[in-house]
């Protein structure tokens, strides 16, 4: 015989069964477990395989699924971490916000999920949205512009009185998937010529067809074509490439040339008597403040050449204005959205009084203070939890006395 509390049970929507399932304690409990186990997956693989390509299996929107390497073996296939999060973001608002018995003794509760949502959606802005990038500066000169660690883009730009003038930037998301068979034709509106790009490869380099002859039947241009080359394991130093040609306002086309991020001088062309370059090379990105590099000193462990700390003092200038600053490993400079780290410096083996160089490694992250700010916000919801606790303690205490008394 069925009770009265069973038969709303069965009469419940599918909108309240998934709005249920979805703000359960037990979704909030397992993914937490898949992101822990995630991580440590993550970090045992990130040895072998480097970190970025790490991060990009588990934890990117693009993969929906992930299947671990352990000792050379594929055995089990898991969520991939960004959706894991993304169930855990959407439980964490169910559950922990809208749900949650709402009265002053769950504030310090409510308080803590909404720091918690707060990282979480700080996660999702810096993976989309958030940029890496590097700047090599030698001693006592100055740049406001840092290269993509990955993004290759093909630039475009006219050329008078060998000066070049505006640069029209195709992304690499254009670029992405135009294989051989599969051709784009990119226009620039002000200028009379436009792009086919096809054939383009991740990680290449120019082969000569009499030296390695093409075993996939690629395109073949004055005697060269682009041979695919596994990735490597520090992605930034893969050298993308790929096949072009030139399309006139006619509709006529040049013959095939080959773009490749690693050539040392762009490809030109004349077009109804005005001169054009193209060219392949890492994206570029300027900031609104100019970093000039004074002096740099490392310092080494005795007897080797394990680095013991790089220093860089560098001037910050914008708008006439002039900061002096230090960067240092694990002191990077902060700076509208900015971050500075000490990655490396050069020459490799440089001697006493030469000119040295910084690179600086470049973070762009439009949330780069929200997970320090939602700390700061759990924090204060767990003692708002602690002392509404103690409160309650110490009035029943008193009560008791009273009573007794």
């Amino acid at each position: 015989m069925e009770t009265e509390t069973q038969t709303p049970a069965k009469n419940r929507s599918a909108l309240r069964i998934a709005y249920d399932f979805l703000s359960g304690f037990h979704v909030a409990t397992a993914t937490l477990l898949l992101l822990l186990v995630l991580t440590w997956l993550a970090t045992l693989e990130q040895i072998d395989a480097g970190l970025y390509p790490t991060l990009t299996k588990y934890f990117s929107w693009k993969s929906p699924y992930v299947i671990p390497v352990l000792y050379g073996l594929k055995v089990f296939i898991l969520p991939g971490g960004y959706y894991v999060s993304a169930l855990l973001l959407v439980n964490m608002i169910l559950g922990g916000i809208i749900r949650i018995r709402k009265g002053w003794r769950q504030a310090g509760n409510l308080i803590s999920h909404f720091g918690i949502v707060f990282m979480l959606l700080g996660g999702g802005v810096a993976h989309h949205f958030s940029e890496r990038g590097n700047m090599a500066i030698y001693e006592n000169e100055t740049s406001n512009v840092a290269e993509d660690y990955h993004e290759y883009v093909v630039e475009v730009a006219e050329s008078k009185d060998g000066e070049a003038g505006k640069i029209h930037v195709i992304r690499g998301k254009f670029l992405e998937g135009l294989t051989a068979g599969n051709p784009r034709i990119l226009r620039f509106g002000e200028l009379p010529l436009s792009l086919e790009i096809s054939g383009y490869l991740g990680n290449c380099q120019p082969e000569s067809e009499l030296i390695n002859a093409p075993r996939n039947r690629e395109l073949v241009v004055d005697g060269y074509y682009l041979r695919e080359i596994d990735s490597f394991v520090e992605t930034e130093r893969n050298v993308a490439g790929c096949y072009a040609r030139i399309v006139k306002a006619d509709g006529s086309k040049s013959d095939p040339f080959i773009l490749w991020g690693g050539q040392f001088h762009p490809f030109t062309a004349t077009v109804d008597g005005r001169n054009f370059t193209i060219d392949m090379r890492k994206r570029l990105w300027p900031m609104p403040f100019e970093v000039k590099l004074d002096k740099f000193t490392a310092d080494f462990h005795p007897g080797t050449s394990r680095p013991a700390k790089f220093i860089s003092d560098v001037t910050r200038v914008e708008n006439g204005r002039e900061a002096e600053i230090r960067i240092q490993m694990n002191e990077p400079m902060r700076y509208e959205g900015y971050t500075f780290f000490q990655a490396s410096y050069g020459p490799a083996g440089a001697k006493p009084g030469e000119n040295m160089y910084s690179v600086f490694e470049i973070v762009r992250n439009p949330a780069d203070h929200w997970p320090e700010y939602s700390l700061y916000v759990v924090a204060f919801g767990m003692l708002v939890t602690f002392l509404t606790k103690l409160g309650g303690h110490l009035g029943a205490a008193s009560r008791k006395r009273n009573h007794a008394a």
